[in-house]
């Protein structure tokens, strides 16, 4: 996954602005692809052939090596969406993918190993609390930190995901404001400040 870029870390790495890497791709001097949410990616050789060919310096690239990787799990595109874009666009630049059921879910867990899982509960064919209890009690996935989003937990349920291994539990609609100063808390990353 490394070797994807936003928009927003392409403009990171060339020290531009994401409007700028936008119009070089819509100038074709980028090649690009767009995900199913319609969301621009960029293949980092081509980015860097890119950058070789005008001559801008390509940096030492420790930080997207230190990216903290988020799954969201939700079957609902148009939440899935406005959660994945409000985090790529954080100023933390995670690596943000997402899963719309728990097969999906379980290989992305394995595969993409994130340090954060957004999970929404009340999906078909996931149990929210053998979701949770699984991850917290595997050696490979204890250290992931847990999310759970649901329209229809009360306080008691709520009550029973975090005793099952949820570190924070949120009811739809999703504050998204809040939910962004969790996950840089549970992350171990501190806001700015002025973020919307």
């Amino acid at each position: 996954m490394d070797d994807t870029l936003t928009v927003f870390t392409a403009s990171k790495y060339c020290n531009v602005s994401s409007q700028t890497i936008i119009n070089w791709i819509e100038d074709g001097h980028i090649n690009a692809y767009r995900t199913v949410g319609g969301h621009r990616r960029i293949k980092r050789d081509d980015l860097e052939a890119f950058m070789r060919k005008q001559g801008i310096p390509i940096p030492e690239d420790k930080k997207v090596a230190d990216r903290k990787k988020i799954l969201v799990v939700d079957d609902d595109l148009i939440i899935v969406e406005s959660i994945v874009q409000a985090l790529e666009e954080d100023e933390f630049d995670y690596e943000v993918i997402s899963a719309s059921d728990g097969f999906e879910a379980g290989l992305q867990v394995k595969h993409f190993n994130p340090d954060l899982l957004i999970l929404d509960i009340m999906m078909p064919d996931i149990k929210g609390f053998e979701v949770c209890k699984k991850i917290k009690s595997g050696e490979d996935t204890r250290h992931i930190k847990i999310i759970v989003l649901s329209a229809y937990l009360d306080e008691d349920k709520f009550k029973q995901m975090k005793d099952n291994g949820a570190d924070v539990c949120f009811s739809k609609p999703l504050p998204l404001k809040k939910l962004k100063e969790e996950v840089a808390k549970l992350l171990g990353k501190k806001h700015t400040g002025g973020e919307s």
